[in-house]
């Protein structure tokens, strides 16, 4: 059941791809609309100061940055014959904020960046908004989903996991947002409604399963299953992983987490094995539903344990005598939880069907 509501939740590519696609379009063509832009540039002009001042709009230069499902992102930057006249950066990654997060606890996601922006685990924040923030733009590349299969990028990537895993931040340490956020989501989806034929036929088929009772089997099983309660990013998929610019292949610190809107403390196999469930998604295909995935893909035994191996040999100076029995623990840990990935962001999917502007084929058959 839970792979089945994750695909069908998420994306299709047969049957009504027109009618659908048509309601999520939202102008994000090659040209930012005028609106965005006076406000970018206000933005702009106010938090970053010094020579962000002295230009007029006509010179501010904007454009759209691919990436993003729950936000609208875009690079912000000072004409060519403009130059920085202090320490304000010349160009910048604005982030708008999406229907959900518009809602949420903005002010502990900004706290949160800005120390793991400290702590050289994401990167610098620049401003902060009701409506969003204003980033530090990082030359780089996001991973793409065959990325994630490359051993030395997995390698890093579980490093970055355990680094991210250790830190200390000073929000609430009790693991509540797991099932907080399903049965937030729940509520929604239980009393939502939709107006497209083709979403009510889709929302139909899901409602024929009993999510509640679904739950509760869900909760059961994660209940016997130990995982230690660690700060979480609670996302980490390839869009999420920039591959820095400049940086020599061979080097271990190649790559940078980013996007901590879902970051909480919660249980440790969430990360895990919502990671593992990525590798089956690739999000960068560009007809509608804007996805592909494919099964065979999810990490195989090895794979697994390749990614736990580096990620405990950054937990820990000296190999533990029980390794082999850690490993298989995390392992039966880390796949239990995908369980709980494949819920969460089934029941996201359906949401964001309801309020989203971004294109996407969030709530379709696969």
């Amino acid at each position: 059941f839970y792979t089945f509501i994750l695909v069908s939740a998420l994306r299709e590519g047969n049957g009504d791809e027109d009618s659908e696609a048509e309601s999520y379009r939202d102008g994000r063509t090659g040209e930012v609309d005028r609106e965005t832009r006076a406000r970018a540039f206000a933005w702009c002009r106010d938090f970053l100061s010094g020579s962000w001042k002295s230009i007029a709009e006509a010179d501010f230069q904007i454009s759209i940055v691919s990436g993003g499902l729950s936000n609208l992102l875009y690079k912000c930057s000072l004409p060519d014959h403009i130059k920085p006249v202090g320490v304000e950066p010349s160009r910048v990654l604005l982030r708008i904020y999406g229907a959900i997060l518009q809602t949420s606890k903005k002010n502990v996601i900004s706290v949160m960046f800005a120390i793991l922006a400290e702590r050289k685990l994401g990167p610098r924040l620049y401003g902060i908004f009701p409506e969003g923030r204003l980033e530090q733009y990082l030359p780089s590349k996001r991973l793409h989903t065959e990325h994630l299969q490359v051993p030395d990028i997995s390698a890093e990537i579980a490093c970055k996991m355990a680094r991210f895993h250790r830190m200390v931040m000073p929000v609430n340490k009790e693991p509540r947002w797991l099932f907080a956020t399903i049965d937030k989501y729940m509520k929604k989806i239980m009393n939502t409604t939709f107006e497209r034929e083709a979403h009510i036929k889709k929302f139909k088929k899901l409602m024929k399963y009993d999510l509640p009772a679904e739950l509760a089997s869900l909760r059961a099983l994660l209940a016997a299953t130990p995982s230690p309660v660690v700060f979480c990013h609670n996302d980490v998929q390839e869009g999420n992983i920039l591959m820095l610019d400049g940086r020599d292949r061979n080097s271990s610190d190649k790559l940078m987490l980013i996007d901590f809107e879902y970051s909480s403390y919660n249980y440790r196999g969430f990360d895990f094995g919502n990671h593992f469930c990525e590798w089956v998604y690739d999000y960068t295909h560009d007809q509608w539903p804007f996805f592909k995935a494919n099964l065979d893909n999810y990490p195989n035994r090895q794979q697994q344990l390749h990614f736990i191996r580096n990620y405990l040999s950054e937990c820990e100076d000296n190999v533990p005598e029980d390794q082999a029995k850690i490993e298989e623990d995390i392992i039966i840990e880390a796949n239990r939880y995908a369980l709980a990935s494949h819920f969460l962001w089934g029941l996201w999917s359906i949401v964001q069907a309801r309020i989203s502007k971004i294109e996407f084929g969030y709530m379709v058959s696969y």
